[in-house]
This record gives structure tokens, sequence and C-alpha cells, in this order.
């Protein structure tokens, strides 16, 4: 995959709240890339800053620093850094260069939907032209409405809407004041769909590739159960036809059955519609099963990223050590053996002088070491 142009890079991405005068560093200095066709499952406990990345990524939250590219576009850059800077210095050269690059980065978020919406229209030509050009009569007619429609549509698009984000909590992440037709239908209506057949008729098919049926659109969330309503937040994000979904732990609040049941829904839709998923959970028996690249994360950064298959088998950072350690079995003799590995950064790490990178140790597996643990991590490696 490293060949190829990477569907999503995230580069330098830090993502800081501010209280007061207290910082609270929820993403810093995060990089990776996704890959066209992939699952890239991104791991951790609780508090890590999973969920920030994936909400950074789709804009949800303007990003503190670093840059978000999308096929190739920036779509999210961090000019908040730049801000904060800009208030500290005193340098005439050094003000000129961040107002120039703050203005650059305002420039190109402005552009990145025109663009978009040029090539879509470009797309659209090539597409209909010659088949309004050889129908003749009301086949003639149909064409040019549909593509006249398209065309208005396409005028509006924006680049982001090709990524799709499915919510943690299914209960919270659907108004329970919107029927469930509403709901699956709202990207459509604010991308300016206003045939109702049309809708209707996509809804039903959403719903049916779902598990649900076309009966479930006129009824409310709380008529639902867990897994129907985590199905619902699947159907809103396919309808949009994504290139990208951001899965944030689909499958957290969900009965083990029902975990089961909505990620092999993920898998299915992912083969049919070609999807890319970045994966965001913190039960890496889950992960494992479904992804093909994984990203360990703690305390806002990631401390290792390698193939699924070689974090499993060779964690190389303390804490996914840890974290593989705490990973229960159904079996009775291997769980009175199993013996649980903590992780104490103080005790593992010395980085007073010697700050820690994120440095590649095998092809495609990376880890957070600085330059003496580097070094052992290398003789390990060479002594296998």
């Amino acid at each position: 995959m490293s060949n190829q142009e990477p569907l999503l890079r995230v580069e330098h991405l830090c993502q800081y709240f501010k209280a007061g005068n207290f910082v609270t560093k929820a993403v810093d200095d995060v990089s990776f890339d996704i890959y066209k066709g992939e699952v890239f499952g991104l791991v951790g406990e609780s508090g890590c800053g999973k969920t920030t990345t994936g909400r950074s990524i789709i804009k949800l939250y303007n990003i503190t620093s670093g840059n978000v590219y999308f096929k190739g576009v920036r779509i999210a850059a961090g000019i908040q850094s730049y801000k904060d800077e800009l208030k500290q210095t005193k340098d005439p050269a050094r003000i000129a260069e961040l107002k120039g690059m703050i203005k650059a980065a305002k420039e190109e978020q402005k552009n990145c939907d025109k663009d978009y919406a040029a090539k879509r229209v470009k797309e659209l030509e090539a597409e209909y032209g010659p088949k309004i050009a050889a129908a003749n009569g009301e086949e003639k007619t149909k064409l040019e409405a549909k593509y006249k429609d398209e065309l208005r549509k396409a005028k509006k698009s924006r680049l982001v809407t090709q990524i799709q984000m499915i919510f943690q909590d299914p209960i919270a992440s659907l108004d329970p004041r919107m029927t469930v037709r509403e709901i699956i239908s709202e990207g459509l209506v604010i991308q300016g769909e206003r045939d109702k057949k049309v809708i209707n008729d996509k809804v039903y098919e959403m719903l049916e590739l779902v598990g649900l049926v076309k009966e479930h659109a006129s009824r409310y969330p709380h008529e639902f159960s867990g897994g129907q309503r985590q199905r619902i937040g699947v159907a809103r994000s396919i309808i949009m036809n994504p290139e990208l979904i951001i899965a944030d732990e689909p499958v957290s609040a969900l009965d083990v059955s029902v975990q089961a049941q909505v990620i092999n829904l993920l898998n299915e839709l992912r083969e049919r519609f070609g999807l890319t998923i970045l994966f965001i959970a913190h039960d890496l028996s889950v992960v494992k099963y479904f992804s093909d690249r994984i990203g360990v994360m703690y305390y806002g950064k990631m401390v290792e990223l390698a193939d699924s298959d070689e974090l499993f088998a060779h964690p190389l950072h303390p804490y996914t050590r840890s974290l593989l350690s705490a990973i229960p079995l159904p079996d009775p003799i291997y769980e009175r053996q199993r013996k649980r590995i903590t992780y104490n950064p103080l005790a593992e790490h010395d980085y007073t002088t010697d700050k820690p990178s994120f440095r590649e140790v095998r092809p495609g597996h990376f880890v957070q070491c600085n330059e003496a643990e580097y070094q052992r991590i290398m003789e390990g490696l060479a002594a296998e």
C-alpha cells in the first residue's frame, strides 16, 4: 500500500482545548495514512483521544495545528497555533510569515470545495453529454432534466461530505423528534434533493441494506432497540455514498450478539460499496477481526502503528503489550494463567533529555520511542 496515494492523510494533528489558562492536549502530534479500501483501526483506553481524532478529521472541530488531506486536497488546516504564536511574537519577519500562512490556509479551505464542485460538474458533463446527444424525443427530455438536477446538486457539493461518521451512542446521535425517514434523508435534503419519491426510494433502499424494512421509515428512534438504532446510523452515513466512513465505537454500547451483527453488516457494506473505514474502538478482539492496520493511542499520542497480524504477534511498545494482556478469552485454563501487564510510563521511559519520536522499526511498523529505546528494539528484533 505504500506505493498508493493515501485516501486520507493526517499530518501532525493537534487538537487542544482551553479552559482559562488550562490546556488539555486531547490529540498531540498524531500522523497516519489510510489507503483506499482498507479498514484502519484506532485503539486505546477511554479518554486517549480516539474520538477527538475522528471528529477533527470530519471537521466537527477546528483543529489546533497540523493538516488533514483527503484525496490529495487539504480539507483541514490548523491555523489556531499560528494565531497563538502571532500573539506572542514581536519579530516583524515572523509576523509577516505567520499572517501569510494563515491567509494561504484560509484560501485553500475556501477553494477546496470549489475545486471539488468543478470536478463533479466535469464528470457529469462527460457522463451525460454523449447520452443526451444520442437520445431523441421524450428520452432526451428526461435525460436533460436529470442532468440539470444533478448539475444543480453538484455545484453545491462539498468534498468533506465524502466522509461520513457513525457515532458512538446510537441513542444520543439520533434526533428523537425526527422520524427515521427524516434522519436518514437529512443529508440528501441539505444537498438540495427535493423530489420526495427519490428521497423515499433511497431511504427504503438504505433501510433494506442495513437489515430493516421500509415500514420503519415512519417510526421514531425511541421505538427501536440499540442495535436497530445503530443500523439507522449506518444507513444515514451510507446514503451519502461516501468514500470514507469514520466508525466511532459503533458496537461499544451493544450486546455481544448484536455487536457481531453490526460488524458483519459493516463488512458487507465495505465489500459492496468499496468503502474505506476508520474504525475507532477499545475492544482489541473486535479490532483484530475487522482491521487491516491498527494504530494505538495513549494520552493523545500515537504510540504504535502496524499491520493487524504484526501488531498482535510482535507488540513493541509497553502500552500495547499492556492492552493485549487485558484481552480476556473464553478459556478458564488460559484465564487462570493469564498475567496482566501494568503500564507505568514513568517507570518505563526516561524522556528527560532523550525525547521520543515516531520511528519505523520494521517495514510498516512504527513505534514511539527515543534513541536508546530504538536501539534496544532493533537489537531485540535482530536477535529473533
